[in-house]
């Protein structure tokens, strides 16, 4: 029984729901990542490279023999294109979020804070100081 109520714990714990939490979000966001790379972006790229379809783009090493069973053997670099693109895009996604997150805590730190209260001793001072003064 201990080790289910430790393992309990364990689950439970924020920054490991907060994990879960994160993942299943990424996964999410890699799938519209991704529909906007494959169906917004390389469109219009692919039109302006005169109907280049990136992710057909292939060396093939070894062409295909159906006749022997022989399958096709390639480098596949315009897959790769695909996912540096989409790799810069989330880059820049998750830095304009960073950066708004940042700009919010900066402007809750920059929110001047109240003076701190005169001490017994600034006080005291000040009542003799203006004595001194009445005293002229």
């Amino acid at each position: 029984m201990g080790m289910l109520k430790e393992f309990k714990e364990f689950a439970m714990r924020g920054s490991v729901v907060d994990l879960a939490v994160g993942v299943i979000i990424g996964g999410a966001f890699g799938k519209i990542v991704t529909s906007l790379v494959n169906d917004i972006i390389m469109p219009p790229i692919g039109f302006l490279t005169g109907g280049i379809d990136f992710s057909e783009m292939k060396y093939v090493i070894q062409p295909a023999d159906e006749a022997n069973g022989v399958a096709e053997t390639a480098i596949n670099f315009g897959n790769f294109i695909n996912i540096v693109i989409e790799f810069i895009i989330i880059a820049f996604c998750i830095f304009m979020v960073i950066k708004g997150i940042n700009s919010l805590k900066r402007e809750k730190e920059e929110a001047p804070a109240a003076p701190p209260a005169p001490t017994k001793e600034e006080l005291l001072l000040t009542e003799i100081r203006d004595l001194l003064k009445a005293k002229q």
